[in-house]
């Protein structure tokens, strides 16, 4: 939900980053805590992805970040890719390179922004 906050687009992406960036055991936490699968967490990502360049430009975003996000993007689009379905698994979350990849990155944005993810989200959901 957009508010009249300009910088909600920012915290909706440092949201998204702070949960990716979250060790497996506590996605898995969060995962079940919220009823939701594994792709919630790259669904989330991809919300905040979409309006990193336009964060970039407001300057809401260091520039720097967009290399990492558009890497995480990419390895959220190659096991979307991938036939086998275990990489959107929970299990996937420990084992699974792609995991890891992305959420190596994610911690890297939120150290570069300097961005306080101490605490995972809670989220919202419509059904």
């Amino acid at each position: 939900m957009q508010t009249s906050d300009p910088a909600w687009p920012r915290r909706l992406l440092v949201e998204a980053l702070t949960v990716l960036a979250a060790p497996s055991s506590v996605q898995t936490a969060w995962l079940e805590k919220h009823g939701v699968a594994p792709d919630e967490i790259a669904l989330d990502f991809d919300d905040g992805f979409r309006m990193a360049e336009h964060l970039v430009e407001r300057g809401l975003l260091g520039p720097d970040a967009l290399p990492d996000l558009r890497m995480i993007d990419s390895v959220f689009d190659e096991m979307t890719r991938d036939p086998s379905p275990g990489r959107w698994e929970t299990a996937a979350l420990i084992s699974d390179t792609g995991w890891s990849r992305a959420r190596a990155a994610a911690r890297r944005v939120l150290v570069r922004e300097g961005a306080d993810a101490a605490a995972l989200p809670d989220i919202r959901l419509v059904r």
